[in-house]
């Protein structure tokens, strides 16, 4: 299979048909928007001049210099804005919504998050863009989406995770060490409300294609997050029963969680008594399998309290390594409780080329230091149509001129707008 580092050339992915302008900042629509450019859309981000995507200046981390100095750009941009081209606009000038209108009307695909009806004041809204181009799919993305008795406020993932019941089954119980409700340690409703929005944009495409209309996309991050509560939504709702914090534990699944080992720690998912069997008769303990208490999975579940004091006694006896070693070739699902650094040197993180390193324009290395940028690599591995790397994460403003070239605008018109202050 064709790899993300060793993709075609540009115009080859997926979408390269495609032509997006993204009013996105932050994380959930550039998540999006860098989602379509991996597959080969052609993005064009729209920041305001001289400040740019909030995420410039999420920092620290910031980017480091050749001499390993920090830079003033923040890494966290970088993870959401690959194979973009970035050009400023002031949307608060007359001139400046008259660029984005012209720059609509060229687009297949409008991504926003700015908060209800912020956009209408500029005519920028989808009625607005939808009377210059019918085809436009015109995706808005919100904490609460465009109607509820909560429209009009911001949203941010922090709060969702709150609000939609995240935090209440996420840490350890209330009457065990550290325990308290607990974020996802990334930005979980954020990302997710990125593919969602990435699955009904495709999806309203393919709509298009049978009637050559487009249409609103209203994206709510509290509706994601109430979306991705899964399983537990799902218990909560047939039964009446609220679940708990439980810690790495599951509510339906045992063992299923992290052991102690000699030398630190690891990670079981055992998800059926086929497994279960297996691993009690690798740690010297087929009785277990046996043993009503434990012989299917409810049993388990209904006896966790005894059943892992159990395994924690026997887990402790081998190094971590060890108990993989020995699991590995029985299917029983074993596994390091890792940080970053061993994650990104996993062996088989390697094999996928899940890292990838994108130079910068010479002029841009020189003007600031730094050379190239690394980012995850797209988890999307299309066969015949792999994600392509075209361009790192861009410098503000950076592909200004040329975006405006295309839309038949003069260097001289180009330089009498930037004097302006409209881009």
């Amino acid at each position: 299979m064709t790899h993300p580092k060793t993709a075609a050339a540009p115009g080859t992915g997926a979408l390269a048909h495609l032509k997006v302008l993204d009013l996105s900042r932050v994380l959930a629509g550039p998540w999006c928007t860098q989602m379509l450019a991996d597959l080969g859309a052609d993005v064009i981000k729209v920041e305001r001049p001289g400040e740019g995507d909030d995420t410039r200046h999420w920092g620290p981390p910031f980017m480091p210099d050749a001499d390993g100095q920090d830079t003033t750009q923040a890494t966290y941009f970088n993870g959401t804005n690959r194979n973009k081209r970035s050009i400023t606009v002031n949307l608060s000038s007359p001139e400046g919504q008259a660029l984005v209108r012209q720059m609509a009307e060229h687009s297949d695909i409008v991504v926003e998050n700015f908060k209800l009806g912020g956009l209408k004041a500029y005519g920028l809204d989808y009625a607005s863009l939808k009377a210059l181009n019918p085809r436009l799919i015109y995706c808005s993305i919100t904490g609460f989406g465009q109607y509820g008795p909560y429209a009009e406020r911001a949203g941010y993932d922090l709060m969702i995770q709150a609000m939609s019941g995240m935090m209440s089954i996420t840490g350890r119980a209330d009457d065990q060490p550290g325990g308290g409700p607990l974020r996802v340690g990334v930005a979980l409703t954020d990302l997710f409300t990125g593919v969602y929005a990435t699955s009904a944009i495709l999806a309203a495409l393919e709509v298009r294609h049978r009637t050559g209309e487009g249409q609103h996309i209203d994206m709510a991050l509290l509706d994601v997050g109430m979306a991705i509560l899964a399983n537990q939504a799902s218990g909560y709702l047939n039964t009446g029963k609220v679940p708990q914090r439980q810690g790495n534990s599951h509510p339906s699944l045992a063992p299923y969680q992290d052991f102690p080992t000699r030398d630190g720690s690891m990670l079981l998912a055992i998800g059926n008594d086929g497994q279960f069997s297996r691993f009690c008769k690798a740690a010297g303990r087929p009785e277990w399998s046996a043993d009503p208490r434990f012989s299917g999975m409810g049993a388990r579940v209904r006896n966790r309290q005894e059943l892992i004091p159990l395994m924690e006694t026997v887990t402790r006896t081998r190094d971590t390594a060890d108990w993989i070693a020995l699991l590995e070739d029985k299917a029983v699902p074993c596994g390091p409780i890792n940080d970053l650094a061993h994650a990104f040197a996993d062996p088989q993180v390697a094999a996928r080329e899940l890292v990838v390193e994108q130079a910068r324009a010479p002029q841009l290395a020189a003007a600031d230091g730094i050379a190239a940028i690394r980012t995850v690599a797209s988890p999307l591995r299309l066969q015949a149509n792999p994600p392509v790397l075209r361009r790192p994460p861009p410098a503000l403003g950076e592909h200004t001129d040329e975006v405006l070239a295309e839309l038949g605008f003069d260097a001289a018109r180009i330089a009498a707008l930037r004097g302006a202050g409209i881009v």
